[in-house]
């Protein structure tokens, strides 16, 4: 089982994210070497991350909104 302290959810967990050769982004690698439970704890931190980063932010939202919309901006 894995616990909030594992260095693969620690790992997955922080914003980098490899991209494929288009530029789409990928599954972070640590992401694959966790069991059904590593995969629980690691969503359940990512969404409580998330929600303090917007409740942080003036627009409300968190820095993978942010993100997406920047990549949506620079498609137009």
């Amino acid at each position: 089982m894995a616990e909030r302290e594992d260095p693969l959810v620690e790992a997955a967990c922080t914003a980098w994210r490899p991209r494929d050769p288009r530029g789409g982004m990928r599954a972070h690698p640590a992401w694959h070497d966790l069991d059904a439970d590593g995969r629980r704890v690691l969503f359940d931190q990512i969404t409580e991350s998330r929600a303090l980063e917007a409740a942080l932010d003036a627009d409300g939202l968190s820095t993978t909104a942010k993100a997406v919309l920047a990549r949506i901006r620079a498609a137009r």
